[in-house]
């Protein structure tokens, strides 16, 4: 699967992700990553459209890949992703469940044959060093979840 001229590469692209914990557990969907080319574990979440507040994307985006429905708290993370062609700048989102069980869902922006999303599960956040996890810089700020206001962006 080469992704080098799709709507992923070649731009920078601004990202908004949602972190949603419960029971030390973090809500995860399994994707193919185009950057690595391989299967990962990453928080729900997708690009801001031209217009849209990251907070209407976030909203937007965790509907279309879980089917669940959430509301946006503060800012907890920010990881730039430069991996010539790709260049994202993700913002990290605690969300709130709202509605709907989670399920998988997909990508709307992308063919049925072309889907990245693989699975949704919760996932202990105990083994996510076991799991290829993406964002690693995300890692450390999950293990002390229960401390997650000091690290809070803005609101």
């Amino acid at each position: 699967m080469s992704f080098d001229n799709d709507v992923f590469s070649h731009r920078v692209r601004l990202r908004a992700c949602g972190l949603l914990v419960q029971e030390e557990k973090i809500l995860l969907v399994k994707i193919h990553s185009p950057v690595i080319d391989q299967q990962v574990w990453m928080p729900p979440g997708g690009e801001v459209e031209f217009g849209e507040s990251m907070a209407q994307s976030l909203e937007r985006e965790f509907q279309e890949e879980t089917q669940a429905t959430v509301t946006v708290g503060g800012l907890l993370h920010i990881n730039e992703l430069i991996d010539e062609p790709f260049h994202a700048v993700e913002c990290y989102f605690e969300v709130h469940h709202q509605s709907g069980t989670p399920a998988l869902g997909g990508d709307p922006e992308l063919n049925a044959g072309d889907q990245l999303l693989e699975a949704v599960e919760w996932m202990p956040i105990a083994e996510l060093d076991d799991r290829p996890f993406a964002p690693q810089s995300l890692l450390p700020k999950l293990k002390l979840w229960e401390n997650r206001s000091s690290f809070t962006i803005f609101d």
